[in-house]
């Protein structure tokens, strides 16, 4: 049952079906390319930090079959359409309605193969805030993302992956917090086309990693130096992620 407030949403050409506020916060591509970018394998374990509702682990699991999540959200509202959703996707995913500075027993005490992320993009006092508190709080936080990549780190097994989307120009904040904690660090600009400049980056980290650092090759999302009103002028690979569920390789 869909309630008025709520939409049903499709998200890779339908395999994922994502119930979601009709206003506030919406999920839109970053958590696909979050998704896109986790190197899961069948059996494994991830958690997510944050994951609203649900639209980073239900777009995983439809690329990475028997997979098993846990959910951590702090916002109700996002908690209970995540838990719907995943019934609704057929995923294996237990969601913690919790602030990720408190997370229960039951979650500290596990370890997992990946964490995931997408941090609020904007510190609370940098923030114009809208009439919509939950889009509020999914934007803008006061945790900072020191706390997000310590909490990471704690919860990952040996050789376990932390994949996370930011803003690219918090980059070396990141990079600042992953010293000491993780290594085996990469980074994928996402830029809107060839000739501007990246606005987000996906990073990666490992447990117990010892590889030097990577930069990775942009993520292009558009050909052509602007948006043509017949077409969406999506990038071949943006297209295999967006629409076809294609993993974002590293090194690819």
């Amino acid at each position: 049952m869909i309630a008025t407030s709520e939409t049903c949403d499709d998200f890779l050409m339908g395999r994922v079906k994502l119930l979601q506020p009709a206003k506030g916060y919406r999920a839109g591509i970053d958590p696909v390319l979050l998704a896109a970018a986790t190197p899961a394998q069948a059996g494994q374990t991830v958690l997510e930090l944050g994951c609203g509702a649900g639209a980073a682990s239900l777009c995983l699991n439809a690329r990475v079959s028997g997979l098993s999540f846990v959910g951590v959200e702090m916002q109700g509202l996002y908690a209970d359409l995540a838990r719907r959703n995943a019934v609704r996707n057929g995923a294996d995913m237990e969601v913690v309605q919790a602030d990720i500075q408190s997370m229960p027993l039951s979650v500290r005490d596990r370890r997992f193969d990946h964490v995931i992320a997408n941090p609020p993009y904007y510190l609370k006092n940098k923030f114009t805030a809208s009439n919509d508190e939950g889009r509020n709080v999914a934007v803008s936080g006061e945790t900072p993302l020191e706390t997000w990549i310590d909490l990471a780190s704690k919860r990952l097994g040996p050789r376990g992956y932390f994949t996370m989307i930011q803003k690219a120009d918090r980059l070396l904040d990141i990079l600042a917090n992953l010293h000491g904690r993780l290594g085996s660090v990469r980074v994928r600009p996402i830029q809107a086309r060839s000739d501007r400049e990246a606005r987000l980056v996906i990073v990666q980290a490992r447990k117990l990693g010892r590889a030097d650092f990577v930069l990775e090759a942009p993520l292009r999302m558009h050909d052509g130096p602007r948006h043509e009103r017949d077409g969406d002028s999506y990038s071949e690979q943006a297209l295999a992620i967006l629409r076809h569920s294609a993993a974002l390789g590293w090194g690819d």
